[in-house]
C-alpha cells in the first residue's frame, strides 16, 4: 500500500512552495512559514533565512527542525482533514556561500523563488539545506504512512500522479 503512495507524495512536494519550519527555542517548539526548494532525491530542501528571523537563531543553537508541506485548502474542500500533507524530520545545515553547493542551490532557489533574487544581495540572508531522515504522510482517510530516506528517495523517481478519484488542489 505505501508504495501506491509514493508519487503521490512526491506531487505534495514538488507541487507546494512554502512550508511549516518547525524549530527549537529554548526547547519550546516555534513554528513559522518559509519558502523551500526541493532537491532532487526529495531529501533536501533549499531555505533562504534572514539572520534576523527568530527561527535561523533557533537552527543556529540547535539543528533539528521539521518541515509541514501541506495541500493547500480550497472552496471545494469539504473536510479539511482530507488534505494531504507530509512532516519531515531532520536537521538544518548552512550552505557556504563559497562552495558549488552554494551556486547550485541558489539556481535551484531561485527558479522556485524568482522574486527572492535581490534577497541574495542582502548580507544578512543565507542559504540552508534541510536535510530530511524521516517523514509521516498523511494521504486522507486511513492513508498514513512513515517514510524513510529510502521511501523519499523511491518516490522521487516515480512520476507525480493524482490520487485516483480525488479533486486535488493545483489539478
Amino acid at each position: 500500500m505505501l508504495q501506491e503512495e509514493l508519487p503521490f507524495v512526491a506531487r505534495l512536494i514538488r507541487g507546494q512552495r512554502v512550508a511549516s519550519l518547525g524549530t527549537l527555542a529554548k526547547g519550546a517548539p516555534f513554528v513559522s512559514l518559509v519558502a523551500y526548494a526541493v532537491e532532487d532525491d526529495l531529501c533536501g530542501y533549499l531555505l533562504h533565512l534572514s539572520d534576523l528571523s527568530p527561527h535561523t537563531r533557533h537552527l543556529r543553537a540547535d539543528r533539528r527542525a521539521a518541515l509541514l508541506i501541506a495541500e493547500p485548502e480550497t472552496t471545494a474542500t469539504a473536510d479539511v482533514q482530507t488534505l494531504a500533507r507530509i512532516t519531515l524530520s531532520g536537521v538544518v545545515d548552512l550552505v557556504a556561500k563559497d562552495t558549488p553547493e552554494y551556486a547550485t542551490g541558489r539556481e535551484r532557489y531561485l527558479a522556485r523563488h524568482p522574486a527572492a533574487a535581490m534577497l541574495f544581495d542582502f548580507t544578512d540572508f543565507n542559504l540552508y539545506r534541510f536535510t530530511a531522515d524521516s517523514a509521516r504522510y498523511v494521504g486522507g482517510f486511513a492513508r498514513a504512512y512513515t517514510l524513510t530516506v529510502d521511501h523519499l528517495r523511491r518516490a522521487s523517481s516515480l512520476p507525480d500522479t493524482q490520487p485516483p478519484g480525488e479533486s486535488r488542489a493545483g489539478s
